[in-house]
């Protein structure tokens, strides 16, 4: 089979018609799911945010315990190396400003990969050139990711296609933008604050905007990422050809009282709690020969790597923390696991981390992980700070923290996460101070 993964930074589960948004114009995704794809409904990220979680998604590895934001070890087994060496022809369009920076690495094992500019640095010099839709940064990498297509479609291949739209800063084409704010121009909307968006001064109606920016961006990634699906169909390899959607992440508009997905200033690093909104996000797999279904499993970002190497027939390294879900996919299993963590790095108060934009800040407070079950999601940082529990069966917005009525509900799910930690090796500088939950 051949392996198309498409990476969507941000793109917010919720906001895709087939897992239940009715505001939101997506019909090519939409389409997709009901028609062709199995449609995971309980996927949760693991690393945060984007390249811990890309670090995740290549090596099917939990990497927040050990990696982190930074370069990608050369020891790393990572999916595009394994699959070349099996007689893959491995390829990637990618306009994520991150893979080509710094020695990151994470490049590795891709026979043709094509870095798409516009996201970075040179995004002004690039926008200035914009006149068409075709300009803008994620219809750019799609059709680079057509051209590679086109010219390797008779080999067999593994593409990996990777756009930050529809992160920020939010600039859609005009008549997006005016599909959900009928005064858009084009005009700048404010600036995340990363923080509690009340307290940073902004109002409603900035939040509102930039919202309303952000679903243009996601309405314009759904129809390139149709295109490429309809290319695929085109050159006639659907019927052998794994194609996932994806994200790493969403994005707080106002919930929970932030504007951003974490929170930062200056030169610190300040708790981020990762509700639902950032947590869950969407997973589209269309496996050749198995209909359209929706599964209620709980899944995670590192399961992803060994399932596309089973679907590939290529044996998985014993290295990798996650677990293949090809056995749910084919009707076998009904799960492969109980509980999913998200988190960022385990820091410890003092470290010190260049993440996202390479500042240096130093860890101010310690970052919570979020561990999700069937019913529950537990908000965990360390002992002596508070957590959280929400019944997301029955808040799922996570409005009413009950831990204090749940006791050994939370308990219990600290406990696996405990004992995940120790499976996989966590050094115990950053396991000790997190093996006792305490009543606050």
């Amino acid at each position: 089979m051949n392996i198309v993964l498409i990476m969507s930074d941000t793109f917010r589960r919720d906001h895709l018609g087939c897992y239940g948004n009715k505001d939101i114009h997506t019909p090519h995704l939409d389409k997709f799911a009901q028609e062709k794809c199995i449609q995971f409904d309980r996927c949760y990220s693991s690393s945060y945010p984007t390249m811990p979680n890309r670090a995740d998604l290549f090596t099917g590895r939990f990497t927040s315990t050990y990696l982190g934001w930074a370069p990608l070890p050369r020891e790393e087994k990572v999916l595009a190396e394994i699959l070349l060496k099996k007689g893959y022809t491995t390829l990637a369009a990618v306009d994520t400003p991150f893979f080509v920076r710094g020695d990151y690495n994470y490049d590795r094992g891709f026979k043709d990969f094509v870095w798409v500019p516009g996201q970075g640095a040179e995004r002004l010099r690039i926008n200035s050139e914009r006149r068409h839709e075709e300009d803008f940064c994620a219809p750019r990498t799609m059709l680079t990711a057509e051209k590679l297509l086109e010219y390797y479609y008779k080999e067999k291949f593994f593409l990996y296609v990777d756009t930050w739209d529809p992160h920020e800063p939010w600039d859609p084409p005009r008549h997006y933008g005016e599909k959900y704010y009928s005064e858009y121009r084009g005009q700048l909307h404010a600036r995340p604050s990363y923080w509690e968006w009340r307290e940073a001064g902004l109002k409603e109606e900035d939040i509102k905007f930039a919202h309303s920016c952000y679903c243009g961006e996601v309405s314009m990634v759904d129809f390139w990422v149709g295109r490429l699906i309809d290319k695929i169909e085109s050159l006639g390899i659907l019927d052998n050809t794994v194609i996932l959607f994806t994200s790493d992440h969403g994005y707080y508009f106002g919930e929970h009282g932030y504007f951003g997905k974490g929170r930062h200033r200056e030169h610190y690093w300040y708790s981020s709690p990762l509700y639902q909104e950032v947590t869950r996000i969407p997973l589209l797999i269309h496996v050749p020969g198995i209909s359209h279904r929706q599964i209620e499993a709980i899944v995670s970002v590192i399961d992803l790597m060994p399932t596309l190497l089973e679907l590939a027939e290529v044996k998985i390294p014993e290295t990798v923390h996650g677990k293949s879900l090809v056995p749910v996919i084919e009707g076998k299993k009904e799960a492969v696991r109980d509980f999913a963590v998200t988190s960022e790095f385990l820091y410890n108060l003092g470290d010190k981390t260049r993440i996202v934009d390479g500042i240096l800040r130093g860890v101010k407070e310690l970052q919570p992980a979020t561990i999700t079950s069937e019913e529950w999601t537990l908000l965990y940082t360390a002992e002596n700070h508070p957590a959280e529990l929400y019944n997301i069966k029955h808040d799922p917005k996570q409005t009413q923290n009950v831990i204090k009525e749940n006791w050994q509900i939370a308990k219990d799910l600290h406990q696996k996460y405990v004992k995940f930690l120790e499976q996989i090796n966590t050094d115990e500088r950053y396991l000790s101070i997190r093996r006792e939950l305490s009543r606050m």
